[in-house]
């Protein structure tokens, strides 16, 4: 569903073709290894991954593919050494941009991620350029529906938009609140920790939006790159029957 919050176009996120979702599976893939060898493959004892299972799930990965890359990184911890990294810069039109990544070799990641930046925005700054205008925060995106009452989840801080429901937690209560939805039996269309901007660059020009927007294909496309963040406000596109 395009555009389905407020937040929706803040972050980059596309309807998915087969091929895109199948780079999204590989890319929690490796967000799953990551968690496993950081904490152990039982979901019961690693919260790490209970949360990025709950995220495969609303991206809609299969329950196999999931427990596959359970297996497979449980498999071959011995021989995974991804390392994160977080670049930061600007896009066409000043937009602040960071981009994180799972990389196994960091050099290549740095030299790929610096060429985007330089050849699709203005070029990529040191750490900490623009990561003080972003906040992070859990965020949770739940579907409205006549069934959802608005009373039960003012436990949480809470946006409510025309079409879904926003929960923003801090990173630290981000799984406890995440885990209390779920368990109340609530589905959600995103659950994750999110850099949230606290301004925002509303753009409008056709021109620009296309800049931004193929920059932000651009570094999707990387292999590496697992989340890109920025404040550009970008038109919704329309829904597609």
């Amino acid at each position: 569903m395009s555009g389905h919050s407020k937040w929706a176009n803040i972050k980059n996120k596309k309807e998915k073709t087969d091929s895109q979702r199948g780079k999204v599976f590989t890319k929690i893939g490796r967000e799953i290894a990551i968690a496993v060898k950081e904490g152990g493959s039982d979901p019961a004892n690693n919260s790490k991954l209970r949360d990025v299972i709950a995220k495969a799930k609303a991206s809609n990965m299969p329950n196999d593919n999931i427990s596959r890359s359970i297996k497979k990184a449980a498999g071959e911890l011995g021989s995974i050494n991804y390392e994160s990294g977080t670049y930061e810069g600007y896009g066409p039109g000043g937009v602040a941009v960071i981009v994180e990544v799972l990389t196994d070799n960091r050099n290549r990641t740095a030299a790929e991620i610096r060429h985007l930046f330089d050849k699709y925005g203005n070029g990529m700054g040191n750490s900490g350029c623009v990561a003080w205008m972003f906040d992070k925060k859990g965020h949770i995106v739940i579907e409205r529906s006549a069934k959802i009452d608005e009373e039960e989840l003012m436990m949480a801080a809470l946006d409510a938009q025309d079409d879904c429901f926003e929960v923003f937690t801090s990173p630290a209560d981000f799984s406890a609140v995440r885990e209390a939805l779920e368990a109340a039996g609530y589905t959600f269309l995103s659950a994750e920790q999110d850099m949230i901007p606290s301004n925002t660059v509303d753009v409008n020009d056709p021109e620009m939006i296309a800049k931004i927007e193929r920059m932000l294909d651009m570094f999707d496309d990387n292999d590496d790159v697992q989340e890109v963040f920025h404040n550009a406000i970008l038109p919704e596109e329309e829904d597609e029957d």
